[in-house]
Formats: structure tokens, C-alpha cells, sequence
């Protein structure tokens, strides 16, 4: 019951996992502090966060979780993963390293389900109804174990048609009369992004947003110049990369989670497959080898 709502957030949600009404896990929410003698649950901005008597009930309660799936191995000894691991991460991220992680996760372990949420913004300090996130910079973070996964290069491109049509700058002076496809300003949330712009000169806004595959398909459209991933427009041929050496932003991707989040088996599994993902993507992610 803890488990279930400890990781999601919600009453309702947990509910729906175990074939319950919420009033039944409230109920039995409630008994357990009665007997624990404290709150286990408090409230959050994001949902319902466990509190320090919670953390130490939770570690207890996947202990007896993780001792009863070892009672359930297959006919050849190996324990099968179960459950629902749900990962916050930006747009590129989530469709490039998260999705191909988590089919070939997958493959191995069939019983786990992977939710990919999609954001660009700074790690929460309150991370309900999520086990793991993905974030661009170091983060500062509370009660979580931070872990850099590795960097990748932001670099400027203009498509065929674009650059035809209004020049390639040859100088990173030239490239204050061409127009910038980028984030929405006020609505950057990552320091690191926010500072990223800043490695060009003042160029006006063209077309901006909050989704980085929007910044792609603009750039393509002959929108401006993009700051975009290099291990996503180097993906697109009618993008041509220009100042490559003058134009260079090195970022770095860092996933948070909870200490009790990370010994669940299967957030370990998908964090594994993270990780060779990353391994894989390497000379991609740099701009100096194929996506």
C-alpha cells in the first residue's frame, strides 16, 4: 500500500495499480500511522511526498517486496522484473536514449512498464509519481542521488534552403543579421540552456518554443539558424552545421532519483540500459560521429 503510493504520488493512482477505491488506501494509510505512531505522508506540491518515518517505512516495505519476488523465480532460477518505472526527461533525451533504453529493457524483462514524461526544466525538489529524472546541468537537489550521465554539444544549423537564400555567416559577428530558432526566453526554466544562447551574438528571435523538436522542423523551414542537440539535426541532411568551431555549447545530462527509488530492480534495470544507451550514442552526442 505504502509501495504504491509512495511512488506515484496519489491515492488514485496507487488505487488503480492495486484494484482498490482511494478511500480504502486512505483507510489503510491512515491504520498504519496509527500503529507506525507518525505521519508517513505528507502533502506536496505534486501529490503526497513520505516523510522521514515514510522513507524508513518504504525501505522496509521493498525489502519484504524484493524477499517475496525471490520466492518467484522462473523454471531457470532467474527472478522476473514487474512493475512501473516513470521517467521525466526532455524532449531529445526522452525520444533518443530513454525510448530505445527502454525496449531494449524490455526485451530482457518483459513484466516492467516504462512511462516516459517529456519536460525540460530544473530537477524537482518534490518528486512525486516520478522514480527518475533526466535534467540538463548539475543539479541541486535534497534527499536524491544525482549522477551525471554524460555531455552532449549544442551547435548552430541552417537548412539548405535557408543558407541559399540569406548567406552562411563566415564570422560570429556575421551572425547578428540572421535570425535565431530557439527556446521561449521567458519560459526557459534551465540555467544551462538560458546561458547556451548566450555563446552567440544578439540575434533576433524567429520562431521559438518550448519543444526541441519544434526548434528541428523550424530550422528545417528555413525558419533561421538553430541552436539545436547535434546528435538530432545531425540526423537531417538538408541541415548544414555552420561556425562549427565557433559555435560549440558542451551540456551535460544528469539523472536524480531517490536512494530507496534506485534499489527497486527494475528502475536499476532501466538505469542500466540508460546508461549503454549513452555509452552507444557517445560520438553522437559530441557532433563528431553519426547519430
Amino acid at each position: 500500500m505504502l509501495l504504491a503510493v509512495g511512488r506515484s504520488g496519489r491515492f488514485v493512482s496507487a488505487a488503480e495499480e492495486l484494484g482498490l477505491n482511494h478511500t480504502t488506501i486512505s483507510r489503510r494509510i491512515a491504520a498504519l500511522e496509527q500503529t507506525l505512531g507518525g505521519r508517513v505522508l505528507g502533502r506536496g506540491a505534486g501529490g503526497w511526498e513520505l516523510t522521514d518515518l515514510g522513507r524508513e517505512a518504504l525501505v522496509a516495505a521493498e525489502t519484504i517486496e524484493s524477499a517475496v519476488r525471490s520466492l518467484a523465480g522462473s523454471a531457470d532460477g532467474a527472478r522476473p522484473l514487474e512493475g512501473v518505472v516513470r521517467l521525466s526527461a526532455t524532449d531529445g533525451f526522452s525520444a533518443y536514449i530513454a525510448a530505445p533504453a527502454a525496449a531494449q529493457m524490455q526485451r530482457r524483462h518483459p513484466g516492467v512498464t516504462v512511462e516516459i514524461v517529456t519536460a525540460t526544466r530544473r530537477a524537482s525538489q518534490q518528486r512525486s509519481g516520478l522514480d527518475i529524472e533526466v535534467v540538463v546541468g548539475e543539479p541541486r537537489v535534497r534527499r536524491a542521488v544525482a549522477t551525471r550521465l554524460g555531455d552532449y554539444r549544442l551547435g548552430l544549423y541552417g537548412s539548405h534552403d535557408y543558407l541559399s537564400r540569406h548567406g552562411s555567416p563566415a564570422t560570429v559577428a556575421e551572425l547578428a543579421r540572421h535570425r535565431l530558432v530557439y527556446f521561449i526566453d521567458s519560459m526557459l526554466q534551465v540555467d544551462d540552456l538560458d546561458l547556451a544562447s548566450s555563446f552567440v551574438p544578439a540575434m533576433q528571435e524567429s520562431v521559438t518554443s518550448t519543444n526541441v523538436f519544434v526548434h528541428v522542423e523550424a530550422t528545417r523551414a528555413a525558419a533561421g539558424l538553430g541552436l539545436l542537440p547535434c546528435f538530432m539535426a545531425d540526423r537531417h541532411d538538408d541541415l548544414v552545421r555552420v561556425l562549427p568551431d565557433e559555435v560549440a555549447v558542451d551540456l551535460s545530462y544528469w539523472l536524480v532519483a531517490r536512494e530507496e527509488t534506485l534499489r527497486r530492480p527494475e528502475v536499476g534495470a532501466l538505469v542500466e540500459a540508460i546508461t549503454v544507451r549513452m555509452r552507444e550514442m557517445a560520438g553522437a552526442l559530441a557532433g563528431t560521429g553519426a547519430p
